[in-house]
């Protein structure tokens, strides 16, 4: 065997040159990288050159429309009306910037504040030091940008949110009531279904000894009351409005799917959008949180429990869903109704995904698998399914013309 001579070998490095010249390039495109540390009333704003020079503060300015295209119309002038990169974190203020500036015809990335480097000995916070490490960070391209939705998406996510919000209060007034009447000696039959017709005559004709108390008593049940409405209201607005969504022949296909039903689809789709353009199933797994957590060292593997990043109302919504393959697969009439919208091409994969997580579940329970994290598991498979789903039915809504291509 020849040995190896460090003296004498070469190594050919014109691939790794051609890698960083590339990069080079790509971040190099920009005249200047500026820092936005956003807040309700202000923006602090950081520039970065390229290079290696440190960021340094512009100005802070009022967070509104006129102040933004003021700060725009001003860095063309200073930047010669070169291409500029913006970025800022994702958080209340929602996407109004971004959408402002990248009609400007300059570029803004919304960044995910998670994914943001932090050093372990940086004890100070300002926002002058925030605005400064994003404009750095964006520079040195250590920044995750998050997925922007059109105004339509952002439109039905709010309205899946509202009514998930709507559902929260109903819960929490229904909470509120049981245990007015519990501490007060009284409890409905635990066989018996609640929130009927009869529960509530039962909770009408409680008697107390103080006439306060009754008050007390038919506030809370009207509290109930109109919780309930309210989710009834807003459910129906999500039905009204479902036909008129770009998005609605890829719901009515994921209904094909064992566990997911309309309201259930529309969350999955409004939260994550068009999961096609993730590249494959494991990374849209990774995003939504459901793969698990790994901390591992030379030839020691340790793996925890799921990470739970990325978008909790979707990875909820799934896990909720996964409870159905529970029980062994088959075609029932229930099923078959609510598939009746879907294309072949769903209900095939639907009844793929029943064989699989069916048997899947019963395996992992055999096996002495807790059925809560057999359950995620299962979910985790799901998305998988979902996924396949969505690559197969969104080419025909893009040509359709109901959403338009990307530029």
């Amino acid at each position: 065997m020849k040995n190896f001579n460090p003296t004498t070998a070469k190594v050919s490095t014109v691939s790794a040159l051609a890698t960083i010249r590339k990069q080079r390039f790509e971040l190099d495109k920009y005249a200047a990288y500026i820092g936005l540390d956003t807040h309700k009333d202000t923006i602090m704003v950081a520039i970065a050159l390229p290079g290696r020079a440190k960021a340094y503060i512009d100005c802070e300015i009022a967070n509104n429309e006129k102040s933004i295209h003021k700060l725009i119309s001003r860095l063309n002038q200073q930047l010669h009306g070169q291409v500029l990169l913006f970025c800022y974190e994702a958080g209340p203020c929602g996407y109004g910037i971004q959408r402002q500036i990248m009609a400007s015809g300059h570029g803004c990335d919304v960044v995910a504040p998670s994914k943001i480097p932090r050093k372990s000995g940086d004890k100070v916070k300002t926002d002058r030091i925030d605005a400064c490490k994003l404009a750095q960070y964006l520079r040195s391209g250590d920044l995750t940008a998050v997925w922007i939705p059109d105004h339509e998406q952002e439109a039905m996510r709010d309205l899946t949110r509202a009514r998930s919000d709507m559902k929260s209060q109903e819960l929490k007034a229904r909470q509120q009531l049981n245990a007015y009447v519990l501490r007060h000696g009284h409890s409905w039959p635990s066989h018996k279904t609640r929130w009927t017709k009869s529960h509530y005559n039962w909770l009408e004709s409680l008697k107390f000894n103080h006439d306060w108390l009754q008050v007390v008593l038919q506030e809370y049940i009207d509290a109930v009351k109109a919780a309930t409405q309210r989710v009834s209201d807003i459910t129906g607005q999500l039905d009204r409005v479902l036909p008129q969504w770009s998005m609605a022949p890829v719901v009515y296909s994921l209904i094909a799917l064992r566990g997911i039903d309309k309201l259930s689809a529309m969350v999955i789709l409004a939260e994550l959008g068009d999961i096609s353009r993730f590249e494959s199933p494991k990374k849209l797994m990774a995003y939504l949180g459901l793969v698990p957590s790994e901390h591992s060292t030379g030839s020691k593997r340790r793996q925890g429990g799921i990470t739970r990043t990325g978008n909790s109302h979707a990875r909820r919504t799934l896990v909720e869903s996964a409870w159905s393959y529970r029980f062994p697969a088959r075609q029932t009439m229930h099923l078959k109704r609510k598939a009746v919208n879907a294309s072949s091409d769903a209900r095939a994969i639907a009844w793929r995904a029943q064989k699989r997580l069916c048997g899947r579940y019963a395996t992992l329970v055999r096996s002495g698998k807790n059925t809560k994290q057999t359950t995620v598991a299962i979910a985790r498979e799901l998305v998988g399914f979902i996924w396949d789903i969505v690559c197969h039915e969104m080419p025909k809504v893009r040509n359709s013309g109901a959403i338009k291509q990307p530029n």
